[in-house]
């Protein structure tokens, strides 16, 4: 027992905001590494705290992954509240294009704005919606589909302030497409001057928000290119090339670390250690995968250098072999840097691949924009491939009968060509 002399220490108090300060470090982590490769106890630690006391906060991994990636889902939200909100009310459910209570065209572009600065102050809101959702359970899955539709609500409405005649099925995909032009921030690490970034970002969501899809439609690429597995009834497909395919499609759906070697050999109509015959490792299996997405990749190139006439042709050439190649395949090279089974030089090879192919757009879009500097023309080729690899992996949108040459058309007017 002290005596009144005695002056007892002083007692450590608890910041306030400690879930929020433990969320921001594991959006972070998961980030920089990918959510499988880290540990509770490695966010704690960053954190400055014991594992007891991140329990106190969250039950589980997956606890800070739901929480991080709603929260990041609330902030665009909230984003785009605050830019409309003196025209009309908090954006909850669906809203009528008919409704008289709609956002004027002013505060739309100051919805684009805020939301260009969001991304480019905090790209870990993009990338975490983007990569790490799949990761989830089933209850934060339904909630990410249920905020993500009311976000698109918002921005659907305040699309119709400027676009009224626009159907609910082209507004919705106009929305998405634009959203995968701020999201795009999160798929590559080219820096450029935050003020600048911001601009392109608006530029390029505008152009797409503003497309007239009847007249671009009619200027896609004359040749859609085929990189289609050939027909088994014509030419019969090797096990080998099985295994890829289906390999490649699992680990679009679910990741690579909640696919096992006995789900490819099953998915290809044989046993998992049959798998073994023709990969040593998972890991093997995933590179083969990604290597067989760049090589039809580097076809669709080569096809379109013997057939443009000019650098703007060749883009859009590029745009329409980009589409049918990801079609039927996953986007496992951007994947692969954050896979810890892939080896440092594997994870390299990925990135050196995909650089090269990338570089190939950057160049021409230099030479169609030459007031662009090559890192602005990469963040720029970014938006347009984030606008192909989202919609066709969002809902109704894959499924519109004319999606490829809106997809080129979209990708077009994203890179100002």
């Amino acid at each position: 027992m002290c005596s009144p002399m005695e002056t007892r220490p002083a007692a450590k108090r608890r910041p306030r905001d400690r879930k929020a300060q433990l969320a921001a470090v594991a959006a972070e982590l998961f980030c920089a590494r990918g959510y499988h490769e880290v540990g509770i106890t490695e966010i704690a630690a960053a954190a400055g705290v014991t594992g007891p006391a991140l329990y106190r906060h969250f039950s589980d991994k997956e606890a800070i992954l739901t929480h991080v990636v709603l929260a990041g889902i609330d902030e665009l939200i909230a984003t785009t509240q605050l830019a409309l909100r003196s025209s009309h009310p908090p954006l909850r459910g669906t809203h009528p294009p008919d409704c008289g209570d709609t956002p004027a065209p002013d505060q739309v572009e100051a919805a684009l704005q805020q939301l260009a600065k969001l991304s480019v102050e905090r790209r870990d809101v993009s990338a975490l919606w983007r990569w790490e959702r799949r990761n989830l359970g089933s209850a934060g899955q339904r909630e990410v589909r249920r905020r993500s539709a009311e976000l698109i609500s918002g921005w659907r409405v305040a699309l119709f302030a400027v676009r009224p005649e626009l159907s609910e099925a082209d507004a919705e995909m106009l929305c998405w497409a634009a959203l995968s032009v701020f999201g795009s921030v999160a798929v590559h690490t080219t820096r450029i001057g935050k003020r600048r970034y911001a601009a392109l970002l608006i530029h390029a969501a505008r152009a797409v928000l503003h497309i007239t899809l009847d007249a671009e439609e009619g200027n896609a690429w004359p040749a859609v290119i085929s990189t289609d597995q050939p027909d088994p009834g014509v030419l019969r497909v090797s096990r080998r090339e099985r295994l890829i395919a289906e390999a490649g499609r699992l680990f679009q759906e679910r990741g690579f670390h909640d696919v096992s070697m006995e789900d490819i050999g099953s998915a290809a109509g044989i046993s998992g250690p049959s798998v073994y015959r023709h990969f040593p490792s998972k890991a093997a299996v995933f590179m083969a995968a990604a290597h067989r997405i760049a090589e039809r990749l580097e076809l669709g190139r080569a096809q379109v250098a013997r057939a443009a006439a000019s650098e703007r042709d060749a883009l859009r050439g590029l745009a329409s072999s980009y589409v049918e190649t990801m079609r039927t395949s996953a986007d496992l090279m951007a994947v692969g840097r954050q896979v810890s089974a892939l080896s440092a030089a594997e994870r390299g090879e990925l990135r050196r691949v995909q650089r090269e192919y990338v570089s190939e757009w950057v160049r021409l879009l230099c030479t169609v924009r030459p007031t662009l500097s090559a890192a602005e023309a990469r963040v720029t080729v970014h938006m347009a491939l984030t606008i192909t690899n989202d919609l066709l992996r969002t809902g109704k949108v894959r499924a519109r009968p004319q999606l490829h040459t809106e997809l080129v058309a979209l990708m077009s007017v994203a890179m100002g060509i």
